[in-house]
């Protein structure tokens, strides 16, 4: 029926109410909400005349709580300078579907373009966002949610940290990417599409990572160069967060050369954000994409080598999953036993293990690996020599729950009896960061500081390759 229709009524005012007759006493037939159409069928005293489909009954209305649309070409000028405006109007996102959808039906296609379905994905969105944030029975909210819905606008939900999350499913926003648009449109687009709050948390691994390279390939479509600087910096932290997330999963798999491009892509993107552009609501997603980017970054760094006498790390694989850090000592070379060695300690986890990250003291007194237990979560396992033998020791980022951090070795004394260690990890909702330098035997901190510059030590002893390549020094 409404493919028929020419002219509608389209409900601007939440709960007006449909009368059974032209009088404000008369019974209410339904509460209308903004966004709605209805069918126009006359006028009698003062009241629209009107016929509603969604709830197949006619009824009454007051001509001030709608506006009357003619769905033809020439109301189209009219109708996108509307479409526009309510696209940024918070509160408004169904009247905004409902008038994109009369531009729809209004329009010939060769005039229905990018701006339309920014317009309509952009409203789509917001309500999407506003619905996981509210936190109340809003009425009115979940009668926006029913009018999106019967434009064929697609919202999904889902648990996620204890909280229903509301996502829009991006149809609009699709469009946008194939059919062109400015840059910031297509930059919108590829922003939504990619949101990692609407990764539903069910997938297994295999669907996060095909996920995941389809994130990829999406914000490649948006060209960064185009864009003003803060829009430059959020594509960059995007792309650094999904690659990040990529190296992880595909390194997961054996596919160590993939996962070390993508960890390269993830470094790289992160070192693109000009810190002097930052908008100020994105410097928290600055901090925690740097630590996404730090906890995988050992697989874009080559095998280390290591010396030929004294202590080495060996890795080899142990239980389906598994693999076995075996600390050896290559001893020097007999008549009898030319190439003996001696295990000094051995441990198996199921935890990717870096071998570009092994590090020895000069002394051979202690070596260092970084261990990525989870996609966002990497250890440091530090061997160290004490009077009774090897011991090993693991640094975790944080005193919390696996969520998010890193930590990473900056360096030894020159005696070895000190290690320098730099932390990030996501406390209490906010990325905390601090460099610490630590007694060889306990691994308990000596001195601790927000930022190296507060650490003698830390210009003293931390190595150049720390120094070059950690996005703790960001």
């Amino acid at each position: 029926m409404l493919a028929t229709l020419v002219v509608i009524a389209l409900v601007v005012q939440d709960q007006a109410p449909l009368r059974a007759a032209p009088q404000d006493s008369a019974p209410r037939q339904a509460t209308l909400w903004q966004g709605e159409w209805l069918e126009v069928r006359g006028e009698r005293q003062g009241f629209l005349q009107v016929y509603d489909h969604r709830r197949e009954r006619p009824g009454y209305v007051r001509e001030h709580q709608v506006r009357i649309l003619r769905l033809e070409e020439a109301s189209v000028p009219r109708l996108q300078a509307v479409v526009e405006f309510l696209r940024d109007t918070s509160g408004s996102e169904a009247l905004g579907i409902g008038y994109a959808a009369a531009l729809l039906r209004a329009a010939p296609a060769s005039q229905v373009g990018p701006e339309l379905f920014d317009a309509l994905g952009t409203s789509a969105d917001r309500l999407a966002r506003r619905a996981t944030s509210n936190k109340t029975n809003d009425v009115a909210l979940a009668a926006h949610l029913d009018v999106a819905a019967s434009y064929g606008v697609k919202l999904v939900s889902f648990e996620r940290e204890g909280r229903t999350r509301v996502c829009y499913d991006g149809e609009a926003f699709r469009r946008v990417l194939a059919l062109g648009g400015t840059p910031e449109a297509r930059l919108r687009a590829a922003l939504a599409l990619t949101r990692p709050e609407c990764i539903d948390p069910a997938l297994g691994p295999l669907e996060q990572q095909a996920l995941n390279e389809w994130r990829g390939s999406v914000l490649e479509q948006v060209e960064a160069g185009r864009l003003p600087a803060y829009l430059a910096n959020r594509l960059h932290l995007r792309r650094a967060e999904v690659y990040a997330s990529l190296a992880y999963q595909l390194s997961r798999r054996g596919e160590a050369q993939r996962g070390a491009k993508a960890s390269s892509r993830a470094v790289d993107s992160l070192a693109s954000v000009l810190k002097a552009e930052l908008a100020e609501e994105d410097t928290q997603t600055y901090a925690t994409v740097a630590v996404r980017v730090g906890a995988s970054r050992w697989a874009s760094e080559p095998a280390s080598e290591q010396s030929a006498s004294g202590p080495r790390l060996d890795l080899a694989p142990g239980q389906p999953g598994e693999t076995c850090l075996r600390l050896v000592d290559a001893k020097a070379p007999d008549k009898d036993v030319p190439h003996k060695e001696e295990t000094l300690s051995e441990r198996c986890t199921y935890g990717l293990v870096w071998p570009g990250s092994v590090r020895r003291s000069a002394q051979g007194s202690a070596v260092a690996v970084a261990v990525q237990l989870l996609e966002g979560w990497t250890e440091l396992w530090v061997f160290h020599q004490e009077a009774d033998g090897w011991v090993l020791d693991v640094l975790a980022p944080a005193a919390t729950e696996p969520r998010l951090g890193y930590v990473e070795l900056a360096g030894f004394s020159p005696d070895g009896a000190r290690v320098l260690v730099a932390r990030e990890a996501l406390v209490e909702g906010r990325i905390k960061s601090s460099f610490q330098v630590l007694k060889r035997d306990s691994l308990l901190p000596e001195k601790s500081a927000d930022n190296p510059g507060g650490l003698g030590a830390f210009q003293r002893w931390s190595t150049p390759d720390w120094r070059g390549r950690s996005v703790a020094l960001r």
